[in-house]
C-alpha cells in the first residue's frame, strides 16, 4: 500500500490553455477515493498521469513517499483497470490474470497460487478454463480486476470499470469492489461520472469541474455541506432545486429572502458580508421540502407532475416566477396530490441554503 500527494499537478497538450490546473490534493495509505464529475472535467486525465500514461506538463507526483514524475509506469507499483476489459481473446481466464507474473518472471507455483487466489476472492474460480467470449460482462469484469490482484500492487486504479455493465451488474459489482477493498486494503482512486458510485464507494469524494478541484470531502460532507452551487446540483437524484431569491433581513444566525411569487423564506445560514438587497440563490433537496399546510416559510404552489416510484413519489410543483418545477420527494406512506392541485410548500428553515452570488455557500450555524 502506498499514499498518493500531488502538489501543483498540471496537463497541458502543446501551447493550450491547461486540462489539467494545479491540482493539489493528498490521498492516505489504503483510503478509497473517488474523482468525480462530468464529462471532460478532466478526472480521467488526471488518473492516467498517476498510472504513467499521460506526461506530466507541470507539478510534482509522489507516490508512497517517492517523487514518482519521472519513472515508468510498470515501476510505479500499481495496477489500472479500464473501463474496456482489455482481455486477450485467444487466452483463457487463468491466462489473462497469470500474464504480468509470467512477464515478469515469476515461478509457476507461486504463480498459480496467486492466480488461484485471486480467483477465489472473486469467486470465478471455476471459470479459469473459460475463454473470454463465454463469459459475461460482470464475469469479464471480475478477470480483469484479478488481474491487477495478482500483481499485489500498492495502488489500484480503476477507469469507468462499471460503465459498460447493465444497472443490475453495476449494483453487484460496487458491492463487490467495496468488499474487496475492506478486504486488500489496498490504496484505491476510482474515476466515475456516476454520483451514486461515488457516493456509495468513496471513503472520501474527489469532484472535479474544468479541471480544478471544487471539492473533497466524505459522502456526507459533500451532500449535507456542499461548498458551491456546482457541487449541490451534482450530487443528489433528483438534483437540488435552486429558486433564485433577493435577501431581505439579517440576524445573526438566519437570513430572510423573498422569492418569487412574494413568499419569504428565513433560512439557518451565517450572513457573512451579504446585504440587503443582494442577489442569492436559495437550494433545498427535494427529500426536505414537505406539502403541508404552514403559516410560516411557505409558499403557495401549483402540482405540475407527479411520478411514482413504488416506494416514494416525485411530486414537480411550480412556484410562480420559476420556469422550472420544483422537485418534491415523498415517502410511500404520505398522500401524493393529483397534478392540477394547488398545494403550500414547506421549507425548513435549517434545511434550506444559500449561495451567494459567485456560487459560494453561505456559512451554516
Amino acid at each position: 500500500m502506498a499514499s498518493v500527494s500531488l502538489r501543483n499537478i498540471a496537463k497541458r497538450y502543446g501551447d493550450n490553455a491547461p486540462v489539467i490546473q494545479g491540482i493539489d490534493l493528498d490521498i492516505a495509505d489504503g483510503e478509497f477515493t473517488v474523482f468525480v464529475g462530468p464529462s471532460g472535467c478532466g478526472k480521467s486525465t488526471l488518473l492516467r498521469m498517476i498510472a504513467g500514461l499521460e506526461e506530466i506538463s507541470g507539478g510534482q507526483l509522489h507516490i508512497g513517499g517517492k517523487l514518482a514524475n519521472g519513472v515508468a509506469p510498470a515501476q510505479r507499483g500499481l495496477a489500472m483497470v479500464f473501463q474496456s476489459y482489455a482481455l486477450y481473446p485467444h487466452m483463457t481466464v487463468y491466462e489473462n490474470m497469470a500474464f504480468g507474473l509470467k512477464l515478469a518472471g515469476t515461478p509457476a507455483a507461486e504463480l498459480r497460487t496467486a492466480v488461484e487466489r485471486a480467483a477465489a476472492t472473486l469467486q470465478i474460480g471455476h471459470l479459469l478454463n473459460r475463454k473470454p467470449k463465454e463469459l459475461s460482462g460482470g464475469q469479464r469484469q471480475r478477470v480483469a480486476i484479478g488481474r491487477a490482484i495478482v500483481r499485489k500492487p500498492q495502488l489500484f486504479l480503476f477507469d469507468e470499470p462499471l460503465s459498460n455493465l447493465d444497472a443490475g451488474l453495476r449494483v453487484q459489482m460496487r458491492l463487490e469492489i467495496g468488499r474487496l477493498h475492506k478486504e486488500l486494503g489496498t490504496t484505491t482512486i476510482y474515476v466515475t461520472h456516476d454520483q451514486v458510485e461515488a457516493m456509495t464507494l468513496g471513503q472520501r469524494i474527489v469532484v472535479f469541474n474544468g479541471g480544478k478541484i471544487e471539492q473533497v470531502g466524505t459522502p456526507q460532507d459533500l451532500y449535507n455541506r456542499p461548498a458551491n452551487l456546482f457541487v449541490a446540483g451534482f450530487l443528489g437524484a433528483p438534483r437540488m432545486n435552486f429558486i433564485p431569491a433577493e435577501v431581505i433581513a439579517l440576524g445573526a444566525a438566519h437570513v430572510a429572502v423573498l422569492l418569487p411569487g412574494g413568499a419569504i423564506v428565513e433560512v439557518a445560514a451565517l450572513p457573512g458580508d451579504v446585504e440587503r438587497g443582494s442577489r442569492v440563490t436559495l437550494g433545498v433537496r427535494p427529500e426536505h421540502l414537505q406539502l403541508r399546510e404552514e403559516a410560516y416559510n411557505a409558499a403557495a404552489v401549483a402540482v405540475s407532475h407527479v411520478e411514482y416510484l413504488g416506494d416514494q413519489s416525485i411530486v414537480y410543483a411550480a412556484l410562480p416566477g420559476m420556469a422550472e418545477a420544483l422537485a418534491v420527494k415523498l415517502v410511500q406512506d404520505l398522500p401524493v396530490p393529483a397534478p392540477g392541485a394547488p398545494a403550500t410548500l414547506f421549507l425548513p428553515p435549517e434545511r434550506c441554503m444559500l449561495f451567494a452570488a459567485d456560487g459560494a455557500a453561505f456559512g451554516r450555524p
